[in-house]
C-alpha cells in the first residue's frame, strides 16, 4: 500500500519515542535527487525473515507495535514508500527496482539495511531518495572489494578477478546515474547528489588471519579510491561491522574478529583518522546480536536471519548518515 508522503512522516514521527533535534528537523529540499550507495556482501544483501516465528517481521510487528506498528497499514500490509525509490542491479539476471518497501534482500521474503536505512534517510530529506544497492555474497575486501590503492592488478573482467566488485559498485552507480529516467520513472531532470556510502560487510575477511591484518588498510584505501573514482572528495560513509556473533566470541577465533571489528570502526575514531573526522561514521552491530531461541536461523554469519538485527543495523547506518549531513560545516 502506497501512502502519501506528508502523512506517513507525520505516523513515523510520532511511533519515535527519542531523536536527535538533528534527525527531528528536515534536511531542507534543494530540488536534487539524493542517491546512496549500499555495498557489501552477503548481510548487505539481507537476510532478515519475513514471516514466520520467531525473529522475523511478523512476530515483531505484532510484539513491539510501539517501535514496528507504522511499518505496516491498519490492514496490517508492509507500507510502501512513495519517496524512497530502490535499484538493485547486483543480479543481472534478477534486477530489482521500485518504491521502498520489504522484499530487496536476498529474496522477497527477506529485508536487508536497506530497508531502515532508507526509512530513515527518507524521513529526514524533503527531496526524494534513491538507493543504489551493489552487494554480493561471498565477497572479501581483501580481494573481490579490494581496490587499486591497495594493489596494483590487472584490469577485472570476470567475477573472481581481484578488484571485480569494486569495479562494479562503480560500474553500477555510472550506469544508473546515467539513465536515471530508465531506472527512476520520477526523475524530473532537475540533477542529482550522490551523498552518502553504506558499508556492510567483512565475514569472507574475518576468518583470513591475513585479510584481517590487511582489513584496515584495505578499508582505508576504500574509502579513498572511491571518492576519488566518483569524484566526491569528502562523500560521507557510514561503516557497520560486522559483529555476527555479537559480545560472546569463542575463544579460538575472538582476537582474529576483535581485531576486525576494531579495523572497521577506526576510521570512524578522529584520533586515528583526522582527515576523516566529520565524513565517516561507524556503526557497532554487536548490541543488534539476537538469541537463536529468537530467531528464525541458525546461521550465525547471517545473524540468524533475525529480522530486527537487520532493521537496526540499517536504521543505525541512516541515523549515521543524517548526522553527518546535519553536521556539515
Amino acid at each position: 500500500m502506497k501512502m502519501p508522503r506528508q502523512p506517513f512522516r507525520l505516523i513515523l514521527s510520532l511511533a519515535i519515542a527519542v531523536v536527535t533535534a538533528a534527525q527531528a528537523a528536515p534536511i531542507p529540499a534543494n530540488g536534487k535527487l539524493k542517491i546512496f550507495i549500499l555495498s557489501g556482501q552477503s548481510n548487505m544483501v539481507g537476510f532478515g525473515q519475513l514471516d514466520g516465528s520467531p525473529g522475523t517481521m511478523e512476530t515483531y510487528v505484532k510484539s513491539n507495535p510501539k517501535d514496528y506498528g507504522q511499518l505496516v497499514d491498519k490492514d496490517g500490509k508492509r507500507v510502501v514508500r512513495d519517496d524512497v525509490w530502490i535499484v538493485n542491479i547486483s543480479d543481472a539476471a534478477k534486477p530489482q527496482q521500485g518504491w521502498l518497501t520489504v522484499g530487496y534482500g536476498a529474496s522477497e521474503g527477506h529485508i536487508g539495511p536497506e530497508y531502515g536505512f532508507g526509512f530513515a534517510v527518507g524521513d529526514a530529506y524533503e527531496d526524494p531518495v534513491l538507493l543504489i544497492k551493489s552487494a554480493w555474497g561471498g565477497r572479501s575486501l581483501s580481494h573481490n572489494f579490494l581496490s587499486p590503492s591497495s594493489e596494483e592488478y590487472p584490469k577485472p573482467e570476470k567475477d573472481g578477478d581481484k578488484g571485480f566488485h569494486y569495479s562494479e559498485v562503480l560500474r553500477h552507480v555510472k550506469e544508473i546515474t546515467g539513465n536515471l529516467k530508465k531506472y527512476y520513472p520520477d526523475y524530473d531532470g532537475k540533477g542529482f547528489e550522490i551523498v552518502g556510502f553504506g558499508w556492510h560487510q567483512g565475514w569472507n575477511d574475518r576468518i583470513d588471519q591475513k585479510a584481517v591484518d590487511a582489513y584496515e588498510k584495505n578499508l582505508v584505501n576504500f574509502v579513498n579510491d572511491m571518492r576519488k573514482d566518483l569524484a566526491i572528495p569528502k562523500l560521507p560513509f557510514v561503516i557497520a561491522n560486522t559483529g555476527m556473533g555479537g559480545w560472546e566470541i569463542p575463544a579460538r577465533y575472538k582476537a582474529k574478529v576483535e581485531k576486525l571489528m576494531e579495523a572497521q570502526l577506526a576510521l570512524a575514531d578522529p584520533k586515528q583518522y583526522p582527515e576523516f573526522e566529520g565524513n565517516v561514521a561507524g556503526v557497532e552491530t554487536r548490541d543488534f546480536q539476537r538469541k537463536q531461541e529468537e530467531s528464525p536461523s541458525r546461521q550465525d554469519y547471517h545473524w540468524l536471519r533475525n529480522w530486527e538485527t537487520l532493521y537496526l543495523i540499517g536504521k543505525t547506518m541512516g541515523d549515521k548518515m543524517i548526522g553527518i549531513e546535519t553536521t556539515k560545516p
